[in-house]
């Protein structure tokens, strides 16, 4: 057998995130990187 040095976890890091929500009316939509915030508000779809 041979000795193998053990390796370190990557670091994880979030990347990005985001958020949708739906009314009656409208869509929110949200999302959050390292750069910065962005979004929209669009009128709603009828399903």
């Amino acid at each position: 057998m041979q000795n193998v040095p053990e390796q370190a976890a990557p670091t994880r890091r979030l990347v990005a995130a985001g958020v949708i929500r739906r009314s009656a009316d409208r869509t929110l939509t949200v999302r959050v990187t390292e750069a910065g915030v962005t979004g929209t508000i669009r009128k709603g779809v009828r399903r």
